[in-house]
């Protein structure tokens, strides 16, 4: 009786591919959910910024900074100039420099990198507030920590905080083991991220619309940044010595 012949166990990198990788059309419903947002935020965006050169504030900045100040607790005040302190220079580049030092420490050496790609959309941030110079809050019209002659919109604090801290979010998030521990980080940079904001309105050195176009430019760059470090995580970043990944084609090389 002649055998049959079985069919030959599939390779380790296909069991990976199979374990790991969505199927196509998740992929497919994903790429498009992912461009649509990228579209869309960045349309908005741009059409706040038009309104923003033109617009010095609008009534519900003037609303929102008021509310916001009403309150006047010692400790909030001191957490409201903390929180904002992180963001100026040369602090926030510091934090910045050292914690992608302690990434790549840890032998994620694309990690690393990416997380200072994504910093870098502060230079994006930077040549916006050229373009639409827009003035920040006056003090005739809100209380004003200390005044700021730069161009208030958007807002580089909260812009390079949502990029930055929203990177090491998705880290923590894609990366580390589900644990309390990483439930505390993931909660703590999205706190920081929200009181960023709070902090740039409660000092009278951004309007609310300043904050929100930040929010918008920061998560259209942080998705940017994700994007980019996924294609190179698996393009050129396989063999680092802490989570290697699959290299492109090699999954359909070997089942070839």
């Amino acid at each position: 009786m002649a055998h049959q012949k079985s069919s030959p166990e599939p390779g380790p990198l296909r069991k990976i591919d199979e374990a790991v990788i969505a199927p196509r059309r998740t992929r497919r419903y994903r790429a498009a959910a992912f461009q649509t947002y990228v579209i869309v935020g960045a349309a908005v965006f741009f059409t706040l910024a038009v309104v923003a050169h033109w617009v010095a504030y609008f009534p519900v900045d003037l609303r929102v900074t008021r509310a916001v100040q009403a309150y006047h607790g010692a400790s909030f005040a001191r957490l409201m100039y903390d929180v904002s302190w992180l963001g100026f220079p040369p602090q926030v580049f510091v934090i910045c420099l050292a914690t992608a030092g302690l990434i790549a420490s840890f032998g994620l050496r694309w990690e690393a990198l990416a997380c200072l790609f994504a910093e870098a959309g502060v230079i994006i941030g930077t040549l916006v507030k050229l373009v639409v110079v827009r003035p920040r809050p006056s003090a005739g019209l809100v209380h004003v920590f200390a005044q700021l002659h730069s161009s208030g919109f958007p807002s580089g604090h909260v812009l390079e905080f949502t990029c930055f801290a929203g990177f090491l979010g998705f880290l923590t998030f894609t990366l580390v083991r589900s644990s309390i521990g990483r439930s505390i980080v993931m909660g703590a940079l999205a706190v920081l991220i929200l009181l960023m904001g709070l902090s740039r309105i409660y000092q009278g050195q951004h309007w609310f619309s300043d904050v929100c176009g930040a929010y918008l430019l920061g998560s259209v760059w942080l998705a940017l940044s994700i994007k980019l470090y996924r294609w190179g995580k698996r393009k050129f970043f396989v063999r680092q010595p802490v989570a290697p990944e699959v290299p492109e084609g090699a999954a359909t090389a070997s089942s070839g």
